[in-house]
């Protein structure tokens, strides 16, 4: 997957040559051209890329794609590279880690949050309404911040509101401290309204305290929603129509989210979950290959059991590059729509990435809105 050079070609020219970045490597003129990553095709359909780092040996720490690949040292400069082997399609967030600690990638203007970036191969399909943030960026906050001690789920959380366009239906969006610090979700969605490419929302960013157990098909998280995050969204003053409740979540949020039409159809009838970890049963998580399990997991094993879903709307998507997570999905797919609901079914340019997992958040909340 990673290729070092040794320094040349055999004409004489150094290998960076190929990327288009003039002057000698580690040289001032070549690092005041360094936009990093940059990605010319390979032979096998792909990509070659090209990461730079000035300064120290570090790794190449990639969200979930690939395992951490190591920068290599060009001659006795302070340039560390690696030339990395992408597949076609690929959309992945990654970080340098430097001695232990993690950081974005200096020659890179495309970060998530403060420490991480973001890699896109030129053929992958842009995400349009997403700004391209910067690590030292700071995003946007909703004004509204909502103090919630929950009864049923124990501590307190703050939860933000946002009303885009106005207000309208309740889009509750799991894990949403990463939307709202990794991935300028408010920004984007402002932006898809202000395009017509939605009706208005209101979003309700619900952070999660511990994933493992409050997404794990447990009752607990969604008495909760219904019970006591609801009405104090209705409290808050902003336009929020909870009964139009759209439900969107990713991996272990993307499970909890079909759970929740499942066993709360009443409070949840539109769903969109991007990666859903479909693979998930009780115990799943403490076996050595979680995903090793039957397909479909407890949720394929409840739909089994021939719900009536007629009244759900819900968007599947998951990352083309997922290979051990599609044939969890697609059951779970193929078992909803068989129990009557509406699916909409797409795939990514990306693997089990937040990154690669924006567009389908906007696009499937537009489309779970009818």
């Amino acid at each position: 997957m990673t290729e070092p050079r040794s320094g040349r070609t055999a004409d004489g020219e150094h290998a960076f040559a190929g990327f288009a970045l003039p002057g000698r490597p580690g040289s001032d003129e070549f690092w005041a051209a360094v936009r990093t990553p940059v990605s010319v095709p390979s032979d096998d359909g792909g990509w070659r890329t090209l990461f730079l780092r000035r300064g120290s040996e570090a790794l190449i720490d990639f969200e979930s794609w690939s395992q951490p690949i190591p920068l290599h040292r060009w001659a006795a400069t302070d340039c560390w590279y690696a030339e990395v082997r992408m597949p076609a399609r690929l959309r992945v967030t990654y970080r340098f880690i430097v001695s232990g600690a993690a950081c974005a990638d200096p020659f890179n203007p495309a970060g998530a949050g403060g420490d991480r970036s973001i890699a896109t191969t030129p053929d992958a399909p842009a995400q349009p309404h997403w700004p391209v943030v910067g690590a030292d960026d700071v995003t946007p906050l909703p004004r509204t911040r909502l103090r919630w001690a929950s009864e049923r789920l124990g501590g307190r959380r703050t939860v933000r509101v946002h009303p885009v366009g106005g207000g309208g239906p309740v889009v509750l969006l799991l894990d949403g401290d990463d939307w709202l610090y990794l991935h300028p979700a408010m920004t984007a969605f402002d932006s898809a309204v202000a395009c017509g490419d939605m009706p208005p929302v209101t979003l309700v960013f619900l952070p999660a305290k511990d994933r493992q157990a409050e997404f794990g098909c447990r009752p607990e998280l969604w008495e909760a929603v219904r019970d006591e995050l609801l009405p104090l969204v209705a409290e808050s003053g902003e336009p929020a129509d909870p009964g139009r409740l759209v439900v969107a979540g990713q991996s272990l949020g993307g499970l909890s989210a079909l759970y929740a039409a499942l066993e709360f159809p009443d409070l949840v009838s539109r769903v969109a979950c991007q990666s859903p970890s479909f693979w998930w049963a009780p115990g799943a998580g403490d076996r050595p290959d979680p995903l090793g399990g039957p397909a479909g997991g407890a949720v394929a094993a409840r739909l089994r059991l021939g719900p009536d879903l007629s009244g759900l709307r819900c968007a599947f998507d998951v990352g083309e590059h997922e290979t051990r997570m599609l044939p969890h999905c697609e059951l779970t797919e193929a078992l909803t729509e068989q129990a009557g609901a509406t699916v909409r079914v797409s795939r990514s340019a990306s693997d089990h990435d937040r990154a690669g997992w924006r567009h389908a958040l906007l696009r499937d909340v537009a489309w779970a809105l009818g």
